[in-house]
């Protein structure tokens, strides 16, 4: 099934409350028109594919029905190991071409495994001849027209760059040395993901903070108008917030609608706007303080924040006890 350009920008009306989409459709729908526009090449190193699978699960809801749908049917996905239905030499091939017209904007998921010569993770091969995550990298990057990072472990680093993992995974980053919009979670919220696409798509420059995240989607409101970036100043559970809210938790089994604090949330280390952009309805404006907690966010199932869009993230702390930054 191909979708439709209208699909795509239907789909972008239905999220622009909260992706600020909505000045920038009809330039949107002038660039998708365009049989020049951009391609999207989309490749996966040390990671869960999470992110791939947020994605999926978010577009389910509504029209167009999948990921593979809009950005197939809309924005010419040209390779994604996990949606794609060519294979081996084949779908190399076309990456290939793409590559070679430097018309496209990279999208990587996963951390990269420098060692070992990057034999960890081998992402594709042609004729024979296998090509590493880290080889896959650094020569698509060199010419791409934008690179989105997806999730934390692209961004930097995340689980696979924890612990004692032998297979030296970096972030992209620290690889290529070039700028990356990092659109860090774990998983990555999928509409973030179409937001930095359609800015790079429209040409809209994307103010980026210090660890190359769009302030719009992790420091402040879309609009520009000043919020709160940080989880826990924004949290109906926090009592300076809320005055509603019941004393913080100190157990699970009595912790709604409490502080989860003494329970390891890293909320007040945290910037992030998921409390309006988890769950479409956490947008409504009909919802009281007390109902929003509820919604569809790690706080609104009873746990903690576990700061998963920070360059931190996991740490080595216990996630359910008081966090203290390194």
């Amino acid at each position: 099934m191909m979708v439709s350009r209208r699909s795509f920008l239907e789909y972008c009306g239905l999220s622009a409350a909260f992706l600020g989409l909505s000045s920038k459709l009809g330039l949107l729908q002038e660039v998708l028109a365009s049989p020049t526009a951009p391609s999207v090449i989309w490749l996966h190193g040390s990671s869960c594919t999470g992110c791939s699978v947020s994605f999926l699960n978010r577009i389910a809801a509504t029209a167009p029905k999948t990921v593979a749908d809009v950005l197939t049917g809309a924005v010419n996905l040209v390779f994604h190991a996990t949606l794609m239905t060519p294979a081996g030499d084949a779908a190399v091939a076309e990456l290939k071409r793409v590559y070679d017209t430097g018309n496209y904007v990279l999208v990587l998921e996963g951390g990269v495994p420098t060692a070992f010569g990057g034999g960890a993770c081998v992402v594709y091969s042609l004729n024979g001849q296998e090509t590493t995550y880290m080889q896959a990298v650094q020569e698509m990057s060199a010419r791409a027209l934008a690179i989105v990072c997806v999730g934390t472990c692209a961004s930097f680093g995340g689980i696979p760059a924890s612990g004692g993992n032998p297979t030296g995974v970096v972030s992209v980053g620290q690889l290529t040395g070039r700028a990356t919009i990092n659109i860090s979670g774990c998983p990555a919220n999928p509409d973030w993901v179409v937001w930095a696409i359609v800015q790079l798509l429209t040409g809209t420059p994307v103010e980026l903070d210090a660890d190359g995240r769009p302030t719009a989607l992790y420091s402040k409101r879309l609009s520009g108008a000043a919020a709160p970036a940080l989880v826990h100043d924004k949290c109906p559970r926090n009592n300076l917030v809320n005055s509603g809210a019941p004393p913080e938790a100190t157990s699970f089994t009595a912790c709604d609608g409490r502080c989860l604090i003494q329970l390891g949330c890293r909320g007040p280390f945290t910037k992030a706007r998921c409390d309006g952009c988890w769950n479409i309805l956490a947008t409504d404006p009909n919802a009281t303080p007390n109902e929003r907690w509820k919604r569809n966010w790690c706080i609104g199932v009873n746990a903690p924040c576990h700061g998963c869009v920070e360059k931190s993230f996991p740490g080595s702390q216990s996630f359910f006890e008081p966090y203290t930054p390194a």
